[in-house]
């Protein structure tokens, strides 16, 4: 029988979104290192009710071989990235694919062609489904499971995604710590060197509790921290307000920092426990019996045995004081005290020289290499 492969255009309906999602488990089957995403929350971020439709556009394609889906991917179109970079460029995200180039040929044209439709010439992914989001291929570090919001794939979408001419616009980078073998002695000395020198800036955690109070200070800094990072796009109230919604249920006392003078609020560090440890069993349903194994994790009993870094950043005129030095160490004694064996910091730009130098007192070596790829169309 002839095999015959279809590229299926879609909406972002709640049925095809649901397809949509579900290529993966094909993809992946019984991959020791996959951690299926929580299908209730990912739902979520392709529904009108994320706030990022109001300043972009989403185009889905469903790959079928002879009636089997066997590849998906994403075409977006972020006005609010348009105009604050004038580059362009469109990105395809949520890329999944079996191991066969013409699949992969097939899916990548339909973003192009949807690009040039659009009047733009570039093709910048993977962005799942922006910068602000989980984004990159991992390209080296296959050996362990990623992190709670980090990208994972197998190895051979490299190939497939420099076969159709894509290539490096920048490596993300994440630092493997070793939380029980971290130099926390010289690291105490550092942030109360910091505190001395700086008696005017107070620290405190976020928690649960406090996040409603303190989430005007985290947007306050969270777009002036970041302006300057490649790639970056400004995130809107709303924007804002969705996400903290969806991690307010991972927070953690202790693994969230403001800085603040007397004046505003300086730098804010996020961490989260890697819950990616108690999520794996589910394959991205809570409507399994498997879910029972939450429980010690939601009501506090239990931790996994490590958390990640996910966003940690100081404005401008503040910086080269310190700061970060004091809210990593207060997240290491965190870490330390609920008895995490390891951290991840990630991602950081391959060449945001500040953080690596930051990172490397904490005994911080990168492990995991995420890139992001660029074509013209």
């Amino acid at each position: 029988m002839k095999e015959t492969l279809t590229i299926i255009p879609c909406t972002r309906s709640p049925a095809n979104v649901r397809r949509f999602l579900d290529v993966s488990y094909g993809i992946y089957g019984n991959d020791p290192y996959w951690v299926a995403p929580l299908l209730v929350d990912l739902k979520q971020v392709f529904s009108d009710a994320n706030p990022l439709f109001q300043h972009a556009e989403m185009l889905i394609w469903i790959a079928s071989r002879n009636g089997k889906d066997v590849g998906r991917i994403a075409g977006i179109l972020d006005h609010n990235h348009v105009s604050t970079h004038q580059d362009g460029s469109v990105f395809f995200g949520f890329f999944e694919c079996e191991n066969n180039p013409e699949t992969s040929r097939e899916l990548f044209n339909a973003v192009f062609n949807w690009a040039r439709s659009k009047g733009f010439n570039r093709v910048l992914g993977p962005m799942n489904p922006t910068s602000n989001d989980e984004c990159g291929l991992l390209v080296d570090g296959f050996d362990t499971p990623p992190q709670l919001m980090m990208t994972y794939n197998p190895r051979y979408y490299e190939t497939l995604v420099t076969a159709e001419g894509f290539t490096k616009a920048k490596d993300l980078l994440a630092f493997h710590i070793n939380v029980a073998g971290s130099p926390r002695k010289r690291l105490e000395r550092i942030a109360g060197k910091t505190r001395r020198k700086n008696p005017g800036f107070q620290f405190k955690t976020v928690s649960k509790k406090s996040l409603p109070q303190d989430l005007a200070k985290i947007k306050n800094i969270y777009n002036a921290a970041w302006e300057k990072n490649w790639g970056f796009v400004p995130m809107t109230d709303s924007e804002l307000d969705f996400l903290a919604a969806r991690l307010k249920p991972l927070l953690v006392d202790g693994l969230v920092w403001l800085a603040e003078t007397a004046e505003e609020p300086v730098g804010f560090m996020l961490a989260l426990p890697d819950f990616n440890e108690a999520l794996k069993p589910l394959r991205g349903s809570l409507w399994t019996p498997k879910a029972l194994g939450l429980l010690p994790y939601v009501f506090g009993m239990k931790v996994p045995t490590s958390c990640r870094v996910v966003t940690l950043g100081v404005k401008d005129k503040y910086r080269n004081r310190g700061i970060e030095a004091v809210m990593l160490a207060e997240c290491l004694a965190t870490c330390l005290r609920l008895g995490f064996k390891d951290a991840e910091a990630s991602w950081v730009l391959e060449d945001n020289v500040m953080m690596r130098r930051l990172l490397e007192p904490f005994g911080g070596r990168v492990y995991k290499t995420y890139r992001i790829y660029q074509r013209p169309v």
